[in-house]
């Protein structure tokens, strides 16, 4: 049995440089019956716990380490006996949202995440975030992103600890080479392809 893909859509307060922002946030759960993984944990263990239900939850796995991305990560690790996972050059960004609570395990680019039969292969993509990461799935036929790619182009890198020429790169190098067909699961709003945003990035700023 291939892993399905569930979203969960909740809420709450990125904060990042002094200010905060109203933001909703994708909560991806892959898996089956009985065992998934979640993707970025945002603003709310019990929802996503009530998703998960009896099932099994093999891993958190943090795209990025913003804290509208990881701040249910803890609560619900500790609900659920899950290991957080996050790239070890995303821990600056991690402590200033849990200083006292470090990450069970690394993410490292090339790793693969088996879960209810299926992979899910770490492509580290730096730029929005040092240590953000994509998680491919070529039998789903998915990439789930993150902040580094979204419908309309690549994510936001005006703050701390991202760079624009950084992300550009991440996004050609790493992505765009995928197959054109493939869905991205973004870590805010709407879905979109490689193709579609492939064809539009000739109208990135330079």
């Amino acid at each position: 049995m291939t892993a399905i893909v569930q979203n969960l859509v909740t809420s709450g307060v990125f904060e990042l440089d002094g200010g905060s922002w109203d933001v909703d946030n994708n909560v991806w759960i892959v898996g089956d019956d009985t065992e998934v993984i979640v993707i970025d944990a945002a603003h709310d263990a019990e929802a996503i716990a009530d998703v998960v239900g009896e099932r099994t939850v093999r891993a958190i796995v943090c795209t990025h380490a913003h804290n509208d991305h990881v701040n249910a990560a803890p609560d619900l690790a500790k609900r659920t006996g899950a290991p957080i996972l996050l790239h070890p050059a995303d821990r600056v960004v991690w402590d200033l949202t849990h200083p006292d609570r470090a990450p069970d395990a690394d993410l490292s680019d090339g790793q693969a995440i088996t879960v209810a039969g299926t992979d899910l292969t770490v492509l580290h993509t730096p730029g929005h975030a040092p240590g953000a990461i994509c998680l491919y799935s070529p039998e789903l036929g998915v990439l789930f992103t993150g902040d580094t790619l979204f419908h309309g182009g690549p994510g936001a890198t005006g703050r701390s600890y991202s760079d624009y020429p950084t992300i550009v790169q991440s996004i050609r190098d790493r992505l765009f080479p995928l197959p054109d067909p493939t869905i991205v699961r973004t870590g805010h709003g709407e879905a979109t392809t490689i193709g579609k945003e492939k064809a539009a990035s000739a109208d990135w700023p330079a």
